[in-house]
This record gives C-alpha cells, sequence and structure tokens, in this order.
C-alpha cells in the first residue's frame, strides 16, 4: 500500500486544481473547500508515507508507472529525506492557506488551483527517481510560480516577476544542457542507474560527464540563490504577495535537496577516485559567499519582506556549505536546520505583510495597508494603548500578537535558546569542530555564528522602528485566518523543541541513509535490473 501513496501527492493535487478550474472563480466556497480538503489529504498521506518508509527494515518505497523497468520507464522514489521533504511541503501549504483565504487571494485570479499545481510540482521533484522527470515537475512548479508571483499584479510585483521569469528559464536551459551531456555519457537518467554507472565511465568521456553534472548543479545553483546567482531573490520574495513569499521560501529547498540527493549518491565515496566528492568544495566556498552577501544585504535591507529574503540567502549559504562538508553528522543538523529555518522564514513573511505599513516606497498594493483604510479596519499605533490609568498601560490583541510573533520569529531565525532554532544550529555547528583540519569548516563555523549576531542586531533594529519609533504607522486588526496561519507555523517551531528527540533521532538516520546509497541502488533496481 506504500507504494501506491508514493503518486498520491502528485495525482491529488493535479486533480483538485483541474476541479478548481472547472468550478470558475465565482463559486469561491466550493474553491476554498476544495484546496483545504487537499491540503489536508496531502499531510495525511504525506505522513502515511514517512511512517512506512521509516519502519523498521524499510529502505525505500518504488513505484513504477506502468511496471516498466527502473532504467527505462518512469520510476517515483519515496525514502527518508523525500518523505520529510513532501510532508513539510504539505505542512507549509496547509499551514499558509488560511492566511491566504481572506484577502490576498482576492487580489488576482486562479490563486489557489496555482498553489495546487505548485504543490504537485514540489512533491513531484521531491519523489522522482530519474532527471528527466525531475527536470518535467521542475518546470511544473516553476510555470506555476511565475503565475502566483504576478498574483496581484502592481509595477513592482510585474517588474520583479518578469526578472524572476527570466532567470529561471536560463536556469531550466541550464538544466537540459546538463541532463542531456550525462545522457549521453551514460545512457540512462536513473539516478540509481547512474550511481552504478559513474564509477565504470571510461576515462575519455569522464569529463564530459563531470561537465554535465557541472552544468546541472548552476541550475539548481541558481534556484538556492548562491552567490553572485542568487541577486533576484530578495527582490522577487519582497514584492510576492506574503502567503506566495511563505510558499517560495521552501522553493530554495528545492536546489538543497537534489544536489543533497545527487551529490551523495552519484559523487559520493562508492563514485571511485577521479568523481568521489565532485563539487563539494565549490559548494563549499559557495555557501561561505553566500552567507556573507545574505549578512551585508539583512544589514542594509529597510524592508521587512526584504529582510526575510536576505534570511533565506543566509539558510540557502548555511545548508550549501552544509552539504560541501559531506559529513554524516553535519548533514543530521542541516535537515533539522533546513525544516527550521523553512518554517520560521515562512511565519517571518506573514508576520512582515501585516507589518508592512502604507508608508512604503512602492505605490501599489504589494505589501500595503491601504485596503484596511479603505473599510475602516485599520487603527494608528497610539490608539493601540488604552491607559488605565497613570500606572497601568493595556496593549490590544492586533499590536500583542504582531510583536510576540516578530519577536518569536527574531528568536528562530537568529538561532537563541531556548527554542528550536538554536537546537537546530547547535546540531549542525557542533559535528563541524570534529573537521576543524578542514579550513572552510572553520571559515563556515564562524559565520553561521556571526550571521546569527546580524540576525540579531537587523531584527532588533526593525522591531524598534515599527513598535517603538513610529507612533504613526497604521497596523490592522488582524484577521482570525491569518493569525491561525502565524500560529500554527511557529507552534510546530515550539511542537520541535519539545518533542526534539525523536524528530533528530529520524534526521540522523536519514543522513545516514543519504551516506550509504547502497539501500537506495537495491530498492530501486534489484539484481535483475542492474545497469550494464
Amino acid at each position: 500500500m506504500s507504494n501506491h501513496l508514493i503518486i498520491a501527492p502528485i495525482l491529488l493535487p493535479l486533480l483538485v486544481a483541474a476541479l478548481q478550474l472547472l468550478v470558475g472563480e465565482k463559486r469561491r466556497r466550493t474553491v476554498l473547500a476544495l484546496s483545504i480538503v487537499s491540503c489536508a489529504a496531502l499531510v495525511a498521506c504525506a505522513a502515511a508515507l514517512m511512517f512506512a518508509v521509516s519502519a523498521d527494515g524499510a529502505l525505500a518505497a518504488v513505484y513504477r508507472i506502468g511496471d516498466w523497468p527502473a532504467r527505462f520507464g518512469i520510476v517515483l522514489v519515496a525514502d527518508r529525506l523525500s518523505a520529510l521533504m513532501v510532508l513539510l511541503t504539505c505542512v507549509l501549504a496547509l499551514a499558509v492557506l488560511p492566511y491566504a483565504l481572506g484577502r490576498w487571494q482576492h487580489r488576482g485570479s486562479h490563486f489557489q488551483p496555482l498553489l495546487q499545481f505548485l504543490l504537485m510540482g514540489l512533491n513531484g521533484a521531491f519523489l522522482t527517481g530519474d532527471l528527466f522527470n525531475l527536470f518535467v515537475f521542475f518546470e511544473v512548479l516553476l510555470a506555476a510560480s511565475y503565475g502566483l508571483a504576478l498574483h496581484g499584479s502592481g509595477a513592482r510585483r510585474v517588474s520583479a516577476g518578469l526578472h524572476y521569469i527570466a532567470v529561471n528559464l536560463t536556469a531550466s536551459m541550464l538544466f537540459l544542457l546538463g541532463v542531456s551531456l550525462i545522457f549521453g555519457v551514460t545512457g540512462t537518467l536513473n539516478m540509481a542507474a547512474l550511481a552504478e554507472l559513474i564509477p565504470h565511465v571510461p576515462e575519455r568521456t569522464r569529463a564530459l560527464l563531470h561537465a554535465g553534472a557541472a552544468i546541472l548543479g548552476v541550475a539548481f545553483l541558481i534556484k538556492t540563490a548562491m552567490f553572485p546567482l542568487g541577486f533576484w531573490l530578495p527582490r522577487t520574495y519582497a514584492a510576492a504577495s506574503p502567503a506566495v513569499a511563505a510558499m517560495f521560501a521552501l522553493m530554495t529547498k528545492v536546489g538543497i535537496y537534489v544536489l543533497l540527493r545527487l551529490g551523495l549518491l552519484l559523487f559520493g565515496d562508492d563514485a571511485g577516485p577521479a568523481s568521489a566528492h565532485f563539487g563539494s568544495d565549490w559548494m563549499l566556498w559557495g555557501g561561505v559567499a553566500t552567507v556573507v552577501a545574505g549578512i551585508v544585504g539583512m544589514l542594509g535591507a529597510r524592508d521587512l519582506a526584504k529582510l526575510a529574503g536576505y534570511n533565506v540567502v543566509i539558510s540557502s549559504g548555511t545548508l550549501l556549505g552544509a552539504i560541501g562538508l559531506q559529513q554524516p553528522a553535519v548533514t543530521t543538523g542541516a535537515l533539522a536546520y533546513l525544516v527550521i529555518s523553512t518554517l520560521a522564514i515562512a511565519a517571518f513573511f506573514l508576520v512582515a505583510g501585516l507589518l508592512a505599513s502604507d508608508g512604503d516606497d512602492d505605490t501599489d498594493d504589494t505589501l500595503s495597508l491601504e485596503p484596511y483604510e479603505q473599510v475602516g479596519e485599520s487603527v494608528p499605533n497610539e490608539s493601540l494603548y488604552a491607559k488605565e490609568d497613570e500606572s497601568r498601560v493595556v496593549i490590544s490583541a492586533p499590536i500583542a500578537m504582531l510583536g510576540s510573533s516578530f519577536s518569536a520569529c527574531a528568536v528562530l531565525l537568529a538561532g537563541l535558546p531556548p527554542l528550536s532554532g538554536f537546537l537546530a544550529k547547535f546540531a549542525l555547528l557542533a559535528p563541524m569542530l570534529e573537521d576543524s583540519a578542514r579550513p572552510g569548516a572553520v571559515v563556515l563555523f564562524a559565520l553561521i555564528i556571526v550571521a546569527g549576531l546580524c540576525t540579531v542586531i537587523a531584527l532588533c533594529r526593525a522591531g524598534i522602528q515599527i513598535f517603538w519609533v513610529e507612533p504613526e504607522r497604521i497596523f490592522p486588526r488582524v484577521r482570525l485566518t491569518e493569525a491561525a496561519s502565524i500560529a500554527i507555523l511557529l507552534g510546530l517551531c515550539l511542537l520541535l523543541t519539545v518533542l526534539v528527540e525523536s524528530p533528530l533521532r529520524y534526521l540522523r538516520d536519514t543522513a545516514s541513509q543519504l551516506h550509504a546509497p547502497a539501500s537506495y541502488i537495491h530498492a530501486v533496481l534489484p539484481s535483475a535490473e542492474a545497469a550494464p
């Protein structure tokens, strides 16, 4: 049954999106109901799939579409890592959905179908077992993200969205070139088959294989926003609507997932002396440069959404450097950091969407509170404090909720105790001390600590400016659905702080499985299908 569960996270959002398009925009309640049912069902399917692949003795669940041999047909594979990423995707979508149910989704057309197509592409990218279908799902999620990035129109959003489309079309072209070179050398694009073939590639064609892998890597490094390829990210994410930007916090993790998967499966210790750890040093030092770029951008940012975007850049650089070290213990910490940083950054985008004032530079309604003023839903900062007597001031619910959420996001993103952001960073940093002989590990260790300090400085400065310095700032009356989304994301981070042992054990087993890819290869390619 677990094998058939693999295709559910792909088929379900596809069918729901088709139904929503048939229903049309006029029947909003039906469209919303379909989205809620779909996201809830996806979370249940992803949880069942994670339970199935983490059962005793389970290696990976494989689904051969049409029952074709894996080397020639379409194969979907779910192991611990892919099940984790699918669950993270579905949980994030379900958490963000209430935020979009109100004012945000009505600023453009077909928000809900586009979200479902995005989920289909993300889940397919995490579950596919070959490079060609990885490209197919990559294009599906990108096509949906183009519509979501432009959702709501506005000059700022259209300008940033067009740059986003141009950059990703370039990445898609590089993806195709890299895949073509790899196929020309090996004759297959199945990941498990490639892992078996790469150690035996003749020396005369190995350089061509490495060139194809490098071009493919550049395509995903663009998606992960590695410096200097990530110039597009802060502006694009800041221009998108808050719910879309929160989902986009996961988009960079697609590139991290692929680099982690292919780096350890195809170019791990078993790839032969000529190909082992190919590109790991580039990822390590590229991650270091990306963290530095993110720190500089974050300290210079004056817009909350751009501040969140530079936190995405810092998280990508941290994960790239951790992948480049290729140590099982570091990989465990990197996976923990990936989960916590995604949830925390998504929550920060949602909070930033509510805190953005009508004094922003852009004149459209990208993150403006102008609609609240028109319907009389906004309240000046000074009126949020009701003075009962000379010694006591009562803070109203909206500013209390926004202030506490902002503070929680700051603590999580900076990696301060006692929340799970600190636990994830500690799990990532502690193993790096054991690899102190490698210069890159020492530099990355120091930069992660410096990035946490700079995050504290930048967010404290922003918090003081928003809550203390500007008495005329307009705060919205936060809707219940918007508060629910933020509470769910921050509540998950709090839950992972309390229940840390079981998730960390799962991540430790996931890292061990990644660094010993034989189980993945044998699950996808039985002995009868072994690559010649």
